[in-house]
């Protein structure tokens, strides 16, 4: 399911993290399943080890995976989102929100924008 397009300007790492994230959201991947091992993961994918190494330890930074020696990366269980994680991708998503405000587009049309991609995510999610 994981799509790396090589000459992408956004790193192969940051492509391997963002899809494993969307396919979570999906419901593709749930909480308590184990990723594959950096190894096969990358033999599958035609990467070197160290690029899904890297973007598993993104993913464990974000609290998206547990890294658990000897048995690998398990995604994580979230019941609610902390303030934190709240505030951190507020953090993330201020400039993007930024981004569209200035490119002219109006306050309904960012709503509209945010719901269409929720309503993608979920309708992947029931479509499994």
């Amino acid at each position: 399911m994981i799509q790396i397009e090589p000459d992408s300007e956004i790193p192969i790492y940051t492509q391997l993290t963002n899809q494993i994230i969307e396919d979570i959201a999906r419901g593709n991947i749930k909480p308590g399943d184990s990723l594959p091992s950096v190894r096969s993961f990358a033999a599958d994918l035609g990467v070197n080890m160290h690029t899904v190494n890297k973007s598993y330890h993104e993913l464990e930074k974000k609290g998206i995976i547990q890294i658990v020696p000897k048995s690998g990366a398990v995604i994580a269980k979230h019941e609610k989102v902390d303030l934190t994680t709240y505030e951190k991708l507020k953090g993330v998503m201020r400039p993007q929100i930024a981004e569209a405000i200035v490119s002219g587009m109006k306050d309904e049309e960012i709503h509209q924008l945010v719901n269409t991609i929720i309503s993608e995510l979920k309708d992947d999610q029931t479509n499994q």
